[in-house]
């Protein structure tokens, strides 16, 4: 399976370097990732509602205009912008990391909690989950209070996560999504239940599917 996938934000070469080098580790056997940066056109943070819209608007545009010979499409966001507008509308079906990730946590019988890096993102991720009617099994999203250069800043995330954690598995939580798709969680220590790293989750589905 070879997936078109595109950032949602305008990254530096050097992010865009980081996160391919990311997709190749994680992707399973028959998957292969082609990641894209969205273009300086889009913002290059999603700290406001405003943000969020335009990263959407801009992924949708991306997704219209990529070219042929790709088996599906992939927003890099937890988001899933323009996952629900695409969806048959294309040549190649649109994947979207939160509705792998928790319809994972759904369909096993879980509840899941989740971690953003800022409100704003933490606002569109309940309201997507919502949409895909996932809203009873996602308890609460807790937010980290992080900026953009936490991102790529591997132990500064895994630090935030503690008492975030601890939180949502005090209301319930059995296992806590990761609300940022380009964060590694390899650093992060054993928490009182799984911390998901949405992407790679999402990779392995769609591995699975092709090795079914």
């Amino acid at each position: 399976m070879r997936i078109f996938a595109i950032t949602p934000i305008h990254v530096p070469e050097e992010e865009l370097l980081r996160r391919q080098r990311r997709y190749d580790q994680i992707s399973p056997p028959g998957v292969t990732v082609e990641l894209h940066d969205i273009g300086d056109h889009a913002p290059s943070a999603l700290e406001t509602a405003e943000d969020v819209r335009e990263s959407e608007r801009c992924v949708v545009a991306a997704l219209r205009a990529a070219g042929p010979g790709y088996d599906a499409f992939l927003p890099d966001c937890v988001l899933d912008p323009g996952v629900a507008e695409l969806q048959g509308r294309l040549a190649a079906p649109v994947f979207g990391i939160l509705r792998l990730s928790v319809g994972y946590a759904v369909a096993t019988g879980r509840t899941a909690g989740a971690v953003t890096r800022n409100q704003a993102i933490a606002d569109e991720l309940t309201a997507v989950a919502a949409a895909y009617g996932f809203a009873g099994s996602l308890r609460e999203v807790s937010v980290l209070d992080l900026g953009l250069d936490a991102i790529a800043d591997d132990a500064r995330w895994v630090a935030a996560l503690g008492g975030a954690v601890d939180g949502l598995a005090d209301d319930g939580a059995d296992l806590v999504v990761n609300g940022c798709s380009a964060v590694d969680l390899d650093a992060a220590d054993p928490h009182r239940v799984p911390v998901v790293d949405p992407t790679a989750l999402a990779l392995r589905l769609l591995g699975a599917g092709e090795a079914a």
